[in-house]
């Protein structure tokens, strides 16, 4: 069965879909058809907007969650989870030499 390929459209995108279908002389089937989309996508996301965290729409408070900044925070956790491992190793070491001058 074939899979269909599916339009990644912007956060700024969606969010202007939805704002201007809630335009008191707009409906969503209109926007819809101006933009060249389905009027299930703009209800979707309007359903996700008031359902959802804003983290389905990559921001929240300033905090950017896409997925480049989501890897890169992963990244940062297992390079800061190293570093501790390896601070841990050297403090025990210069308390092992500490010992051997003595």
């Amino acid at each position: 069965m074939a899979r269909h390929k599916t339009q990644a459209y912007s956060e700024e995108f969606r969010r202007e879909a939805v704002r201007l279908s809630d335009l008191p002389d707009k409906t969503a089937t209109s926007v819809a058809q101006e933009l060249g989309i389905h009027p299930n996508q703009i209800y979707n996301w309007r359903a996700q907007f008031n359902r959802l965290s804003d983290k389905q729409f990559n921001s929240l408070n300033g905090v950017d969650y896409s997925k480049d900044e989501s890897e890169k925070v992963r990244q940062l956790k297992r390079e800061l989870d190293t570093l501790k491992k390896e601070n841990e190793f050297l403090k025990k070491a210069a308390a092992y030499f500490a010992k051997q001058q003595e």
